[in-house]
């Protein structure tokens, strides 16, 4: 039989349902402002902290502040407190330089600059069908004056800041050769950077080495990987040493030809999801491939011969890699700074990750940096395994 409440018994219900509601809804706003004062005061101790640091410094500073480039050391500073050496803040100018960088693209002379022992400043390599190469400059020359300025007065890093300038820009460089110093006068331009070399081996191995993964490294890769195949390389050996830079979308086009169908790599984030980071076609090219690493080789190219390691049973060969198993992701700010944060991490979907373990190869082989007459051992030794897997 249906019992029947009475309208004092329901007015009673719903009053105890608001008061309910009304104490629940209390308590979490409760909750809600307690959290939004502690967010609050934790800002502002650190919002005076820095009050007081800046008031110290304008009272007792001798020399005279530089307020933009403090403000960017603010930036700078916080994310180099976080403790991740991947992550950072970059200036506009620094941004735009990155984004050259990325698109394989350099604004200047062509030239890799290191410090001489005389604490003039080097030329280490030339880019090829640069300013620098065409005027005739040679790795071995020092820059002793920059736009007349002596470097060993200004100092190495401001020297080599200096040399940084717009497309179509000019640059004086006083440059010393064999004891006779020469005036050179050139005009900063875009140079392409060639990241991808090939050449054939003993007539059969196919030899490709890799410096970096940027937007253009695909067209160049695909372009000598096709030459090499058509001449008739019967193994490949992928030179991967001193690879420390790199897009992920421009790893996942070099893989492609080389690996099976399907998900090759997925990257994991913070919430717990995962992307696919590297997927392949069923297009493969079927050959015996070799790896060269070495403690340089991190990120996008660790990530590459981990893939072929896994999916091709390819040999890897040199020293371990440096361990970068993470990825980052870039954040544009209105006056054109960026921040570069990571944010995931990433393996093979065949493997664990390799972050802060890095890859150990099949064979270990350390090259004796002390003699250069001693020759490229790992080098050799990767053309000799590529050569007995032709012959298996």
């Amino acid at each position: 039989m249906n019992k029947k409440i009475t309208l004092g018994i329901a007015l009673s219900l719903v009053a105890i349902a608001c008061a309910v509601t009304f104490i629940l809804t209390s308590f979490f706003t409760l909750q809600s402002f307690n959290k939004k004062i502690v967010d609050v005061n934790e800002k502002s101790k650190k919002y005076n902290a820095l009050n007081d640091l800046e008031i110290q410094v304008r009272d007792n500073y001798y020399g005279s502040i530089d307020q933009e480039g403090a403000d960017k050391g603010i930036l700078k500073g916080y994310i180099a407190g976080i403790g991740d050496p991947y992550s950072k803040y970059l200036t506009a100018d620094e941004y735009a330089a990155q984004l050259d960088l990325e698109k394989g693209e350099q604004i200047g002379l062509g030239l890799t600059l290191a410090n001489d022992a005389s604490g003039y400043i080097k030329i280490a390599d030339i880019l090829p069908d640069s300013p620098a190469e065409n005027e005739g400059l040679a790795p071995g020359d020092v820059i002793v004056a920059i736009d007349n300025k002596d470097v060993l007065t200004i100092g190495f890093d401001e020297s080599v800041a200096s040399m940084e300038g717009t497309e179509g820009s000019s640059l004086k460089l006083t440059i010393r050769r064999d004891g006779v110093d020469t005036d050179y006068t050139f005009i900063r331009r875009s140079i392409e950077i060639q990241s991808v070399t090939g050449e054939m081996l003993n007539g059969f191995v196919g030899y490709i080495q890799i410096k970096g993964f940027r937007k253009n490294t695909p067209d160049q890769f695909l372009d000598v990987l096709g030459r090499l195949n058509a001449n008739g390389a019967k193994a490949f050996v992928f030179d991967l040493r001193d690879n420390s830079d790199g897009l992920m979308d421009a790893l996942e086009e070099c893989l492609d030809p080389l690996l099976p169908e399907g998900v090759i790599a997925t990257a994991s984030y913070k919430d717990g999801h995962t992307d696919t980071l590297v997927y392949s076609d069923e297009n493969m090219i079927d050959t015996p491939m070799v790896v060269l690493v070495n403690k340089q080789t991190s990120c996008a190219a660790e990530l590459f011969a981990a893939s072929l390691r896994d999916f091709r049973s390819a040999k890897i060969i040199g020293v371990k890699t440096a361990g970068k198993g993470v990825i980052q992701d870039t954040i544009r700010f209105d006056d054109g700074g960026a921040l570069i944060i990571t944010v995931a991490e990433c393996s093979t979907t065949q493997s664990v990750t390799f972050n802060e373990t890095g890859i150990v190869p099949d064979t270990i082989i350390e090259n004796n940096e002390s003699d250069p007459l001693a020759g490229d051992s790992q080098y050799l030794a990767a053309v000799e395994a590529a050569r007995l897997a032709i012959a298996q």
